[in-house]
């Protein structure tokens, strides 16, 4: 059991960091120590480079004994650090092993604070092997220096360069002694300090053998089925009975531990207390403070909610005041718990508020009420670190008495609750049945924690929706959904709601997992299991956190996709309206290969699938592909030339007599809308090959060829001015006047000599303006009286 000696570590915990910062200190104050004094380098002769090295050692040996002081002082608190870290250890390793294994809640919290200073250890250490050996460099290169100046003949020296080579030999011998010494407090310290690493590894290893027991016990070893239970229930109540004194019956020790049952029983006294105060300020908030226009039919109708859903904060705020202020470990954990399952509780009530008519907010509440116990119920018992035999004895019966009401609640409320609340309901029923199903087989464990994954999924799921919800309803109200708004005022938006939630909702279930294994502190084996790959090949490994990456991704490269491609847009249509949409056609296709390419190759390597084994495997099949894909290989790059700008969106073409207005160009087709209204698709190759015209790519006119006849006597001359003089005075909407109208003999036919008028007429009006031409001549000829054949034949009657 957990004692008040033992749970000090919590607190000695936070102190490791300082402690840590000491020791870091003392290494930087030996390194300098250490540092080399500044070298000399080839010099005028002898005598001046004993002079210069005179000055440096001098220099150097002066700031020496400035950080002597400071490195003796500094020295003694990591000596003390070292061993109060040790001692820590220590006093862990008792809280550790004096856990019984029976109960699964203590044993879990005392493993998880033996892993977590170990991992905090290891985390912070510090290079002391680094700084050793950088000290025996500098020792031995002031050795060399030494012998060197030992060595030295004096003979050929100067008074002046004797006294140099004395001094410097005196300075170089003190520099090295005091390496030496500092040298010999590294090495004690490194031997301290693997002392402690090594004590705090063997605590860790203990603490992850005896997580991975209690991963068996969760997941793999049953217990007793319920059944046997009932069974043998006398002896097994008298057995919990006994269990249950032994842990909370302490009224006999003489000190006062911050674990005993009366301060448990006391904190839920506390909750009672503090959830009344709540409740009282929240409404006495509500009666006297909130303005009466306020309080409508639809406040009346959800009053108790609201009450509930602001109580639930009231009360979370108090706890996390009391939380900052108490300085005891049992209220510090409990208050972290509670403050938790507040913010579950908030979450539904707020959530239920926010989406749920008034009409509808009574049933709403009563679907997930069932949860709401559940949840309290397993908080409860993590809190008071509940022995297995008590769990076992009777959360079985707990959860089929909520499954039970849970049924219940559905039958009789699940027709006055929106669609998405139907559906919650039948999965937590779900959940409860398979819970029941566990903890009736002897999986007690297990259902706790496929309840508090549910819990707190659907807490996750309800967070999302709501702010989802309300996030869409901001941009119906600004505008923000309006795809003609240019991106540059929408993609703050658009980033929130088509990024941000979409992967915190993936991140959601990783983290209602987490939460699952941390109500038994197996936080760390959580990590494992992330990572663990359960699709592990040589060019393919596959597991959750990397699943999860390349999901968040996607989102984050579809956004980038969409936003450069509005931002396309909004230039194209700045730039060049006329031709923006094909442009716009070309760079889609470029900006979406470059983008989901950077996506395929960062997918490929986060899932360690090797690029050389793709390219071996489309080598094989490249044959086969290329003889099959020829004609959609044709297709892209006849479409890559269209899209180069030979036709785009909004042209009018002619193919195979067929005219039409160009509406979309891929890399495989062109659409075409005729002028009967058909929508006709060719291949980009058919254009190519049926040598299409443009008619609009120039300046959308068309000359068109109007032919008409006069008789035999006619003025020709006179009947053409006449006929081009008319036309030209049309002033036709549809006709290019800047180009001058002309009427050419063409031919001397059987019946009048005939004509051709040259008119340039808008592509797509040709038949109008053709039409109105054709009236134009023939009023013309009428008004001047030239006669406009038409073919005669003469009959001759033979009586």
């Amino acid at each position: 059991m957990i004692t008040e000696k033992n749970m000090i570590f919590a607190r000695n915990l936070l102190l490791l960091h300082l402690i840590m910062k000491k020791i870091l200190l003392f290494i930087i104050a030996a390194l300098t120590l250490s540092t080399p004094a500044g070298a000399v380098l080839k010099e005028k002769d002898l005598k001046q480079t004993l002079s210069i090295l005179r000055e440096e050692l001098t220099t150097f040996h002066n700031e020496q004994a400035r950080q002597s002081l400071m490195f003796k002082k500094q020295s003694e608190q990591v000596r003390t650090s070292l061993f109060s870290i040790l001692q820590r250890s220590n006093q862990n390793a008792l809280m550790l092993y004096s856990q019984k294994p029976d109960y699964v809640f203590d044993l879990t919290y005392a493993c998880n604070e033996a892993s977590e200073q170990y991992h905090e250890f290891k985390t912070k250490a510090l290079p002391f092997r680094t700084f050793i050996g950088k000290l025996e460099w500098e020792i031995a290169r002031y050795d060399s220096l030494i012998q060197s100046l030992k060595t030295m003949p004096v003979m050929t020296l100067d008074e002046k360069a004797k006294t140099d080579r004395n001094v410097c030999l005196t300075l170089a011998t003190n520099i090295k002694n005091t390496m030496v010494e500092n040298q010999q407090q590294m090495s004690d310290y490194v031997r301290y300090y693997d002392m402690t690493d090594h004590r705090l590894k063997t605590l860790n290893d203990y603490a992850q053998k005896r997580y991975t027991e209690i991963q068996d016990n969760i997941f793999k070893n049953a217990g007793d089925n319920y059944f046997s239970i009932l069974k043998k229930f006398r002896s097994r109540l008298k057995r919990t009975s006994e269990t249950v004194t032994e842990k909370y019956h302490q009224s006999s020790r003489r000190a006062r531990s911050q674990w005993d049952s009366r301060m448990m029983f006391g904190l839920f006294g506390g909750i009672a207390f503090y959830g009344i105060v709540s409740i009282l300020i929240n409404i006495l908030a509500i009666r006297y403070l909130m303005p009466k226009k306020y309080r409508g039919k639809a406040f009346i109708a959800k009053r108790t909610c609201i009450i509930m859903a602001t109580t639930t904060v009231t009360f979370a705020l108090i706890l996390g005041i009391i939380r900052a202020t108490v300085d005891q470990n049992f209220v510090i954990m409990a208050s972290d718990l509670l403050v938790e399952y507040a913010w579950l509780l908030g979450v539904i009530l707020i959530s239920l508020l926010l989406r749920v008519d008034s009409s509808q907010i009574r049933s709403a509440f009563r679907i997930y009420s069932p949860l709401i116990v559940i949840g309290f119920t397993v908080i409860a018992f993590r809190i008071i670190l509940i022995p297995n035999d008590l769990v076992n004895l009777i959360f079985p019966p707990i959860l089929l008495v909520c499954a039970l009401w849970q049924w219940s609640v559905i039958r009789r409320h699940n027709e006055n609750i929106p669609k998405s609340d139907v559906f919650y309901t039948y999965i937590s029923l779900l959940i409860f049945v398979i819970s029941v199903i566990c903890s009736w087989s002897g999986y007690t464990l297990m259902s706790v924690q496929i309840l508090i994954w549910w819990i707190m999924q659907l807490t996750c799921i309800l967070t999302i929706t709501c702010v989802s919800r309300y996030v869409k309803l901001y941009g119906i109200k600004h505008g923000l959904e309006d795809n003609k708004k240019p991106i540059t005022k929408t993609w703050m938006y658009k980033l929130f709601y088509n990024v941000v939630l979409p992967i915190a909702g993936v991140a959601s279930v990783m983290y209602s997992i987490y939460w699952a294994a941390d109500v038994f502190n197996l936080s760390d084996l959580c990590w494992k299991l992330f990572n663990q790959k359960f699709v592990n090949f040589k060019n393919l490994q596959i597991s959750m956190m990397k699943l999860a990456m390349v999901i968040s991704l996607w989102f984050i490269f579809k956004y980038i996709s969409s936003t450069i491609l509005a931002l396309m847009r909004m230039h194209y249509h700045e730039k060049d309206p006329n031709n923006a949409e094909s442009r716009l056609v070309m760079g889609k296709n470029v900006v979406q290969v470059l983008v989901w390419g950077i996506w395929l190759l960062l997918s490929l390597s986060i899932l360690n699938i090797s690029v050389a084994w793709l390219v071996a495997i489309s080598g094989g099949l490249s044959t086969g592909i290329g003889f099959a894909s020829k004609d959609i290989i044709e297709n892209i790059y006849y479409g890559a030339s269209l899209m180069a700008g030979r036709i785009k969106v909004g042209d009018w073409i002619e193919v195979d007599g067929t005219m039409g207005r160009v509406t979309s160009i891929s890399y495989t087709s062109t659409m075409i809308e005729s002028l009967y209204g058909e929508v006709i698709a060719f291949q980009n190759s058919q254009l190519f090959a049926k040598n299409y015209k443009n008619l609009t790519k120039n300046h959308g006119y068309v000359l068109a060829v109007v032919p008409f006849g006069v008789a035999y006597g006619s003025n020709l001359k006179e009947v053409g001015s006449l006929i081009e003089n008319a036309v030209n005075s049309l002033h036709h909407p549809w006709m290019d006047h800047t180009k001058q109208v002309k009427a050419v003999v063409s031919e001397m036919g059987d019946n009048s000599v005939n004509y051709k008028l040259f008119v340039w007429a808008d592509a797509v009006k040709k038949s109008y303006v053709v039409s109105d031409v054709m009236k134009c001549i023939y009023e013309t000829l009428n008004e001047h009286n030239i006669s406009i054949p038409f073919p005669q034949r003469d009959i001759h009657i033979i009586s």
